[in-house]
């Protein structure tokens, strides 16, 4: 669609213009934290498996990894800031360079510690203590004065680097299946105190910049809608489910105010609060103004419209439903869908946000006067 042919000539242009911005927002490193909405690989080598076809047909026409048809939030950030792709620190094939950054992200990852019925083992707890392994691991290897330095980074670039979160979206969407809503929300104080503690262990350790994104819609998740939206009445205008929306917003408030205490208790570091919630929920919200037609229904996925979602059957796979041999499949043309496989984005949603997280407007406190080239970004 025309819109967006635009998005993709913008981000072209910004290829163009980005090194104008080196002098005011430029990073040596990035050290990434979260869950599949970052994850480039880390669970997939950590648990041993393979993704199947058809993730990560649209950009790398394989799977890499990543839960998504192509490129992530991350990716696209990256590229902003003229750095390469992250690579999973956990990923040791294929001769991993970690000069620019390391990923820590895990699909399924929570920021409460993982249990035995948990996903994914890498907790957010986890993720730190794997960087602080990998901080010592790397100067140790650099003080033996071998040529380390082409494919690890210095150690200056451990206090200069961006150190970026994204998770807790496991923490509240999982509760959901064995909590009331009081509950869940009684609990999120608990979980941002052990956020707080991974991200001091990172402030101790020299870290002095912070991108913390917030929670998206997780009520308009093709997942969550299958589940939970059954009654309409328990859907919003947007066909969203309210009681996963509400619990979002005020786990978005508390982590707001959480990151305004740090700002005031860390004044040496920059601490940034990125509203994630505000530009996906305006994406879902007005998906056609923005070139896409299904804001909710899956592009991979089994069972057709509404939702083309089954919980018994994931994208890619094949399974015999009471008696016939089914398969997920994926739709012909995923820059229609905002939902690639019910739970996380198309390539083209990710750039969507991407190109909104850039223009610093969504930021507590705004970085807009550090990207001036940015602010005539239109869609």
């Amino acid at each position: 669609m025309a819109t967006k042919n635009a998005i993709l000539q913008i981000f072209s242009l910004l290829s163009i213009f980005l090194p104008i911005s080196k002098s005011k927002f430029y990073y040596p490193a990035v050290f990434n934290f979260g869950d599949s909405n970052s994850d480039t690989g880390e669970l997939a080598a950590g648990l041993g498996f393979q993704l199947p076809p058809p993730y990560g047909q649209t950009y790398f026409k394989t799977p890499s990894g990543r839960f998504s048809d192509g490129r992530l939030m991350t990716d696209f950030l990256m590229n902003a800031m003229e750095l390469p792709f992250l690579n999973a620190y956990l990923d040791s094939v294929g001769l991993p360079s970690f000069k620019k950054g390391c990923n820590f992200a895990a699909a399924g990852s929570t920021i409460l510690p993982a249990t035995a019925t948990s996903i994914c083992p890498f907790s957010f707890g986890i993720q730190v203590n794997q960087f602080l392994r990998f901080k010592a691991r790397v100067l140790e290897l650099l003080a033996k004065g071998k040529n380390f330095s082409k494919y690890l980074p210095t150690e200056d670039f451990f206090s200069k680097g961006l150190y970026m979160f994204d998770i807790g979206q496991n923490d509240i969407a999982g509760a959901f299946y064995s909590k009331t809503l009081d509950q869940i929300l009684a609990s999120i104080p608990t979980i941002l105190a052990e956020f707080e503690t991974g991200l001091k262990k990172l402030y101790d350790q020299g870290g002095r910049n912070f991108w913390i994104h917030n929670t998206g819609p997780l009520g308009c998740l093709t997942q969550n809608v299958a589940k939970f939206g059954t009654d309409p009445s328990k859907l919003d205008e947007r066909g969203c489910v309210s009681s996963h929306n509400e619990a979002t917003k005020l786990f978005n408030l508390q982590l707001h105010a959480l990151t305004k205490k740090l700002q005031g208790q860390y004044a040496d570091a920059n601490v940034v609060y990125v509203d994630i919630f505000s530009i996906k929920y305006e994406l879902i919200s007005n998906y056609s103004r923005y070139g896409f037609e299904q804001p909710i229904m899956a592009c991979c996925g089994y069972g057709g419209p509404p939702l083309n979602y089954d919980s018994q059957i994931t994208c890619g796979q094949t399974k015999t439903l009471n008696g016939t041999s089914v398969t997920a499949k994926g739709c012909s043309d995923s820059t229609d869908y905002v939902s690639w496989d019910g739970i996380h984005y198309t390539e083209a949603a990710n750039q969507f946000v991407s190109s909104k997280i850039l223009t610093g407007k969504y930021s507590d406190p705004p970085f807009s006067d550090k990207m001036p080239f940015l602010l005539k970004l239109k869609f």
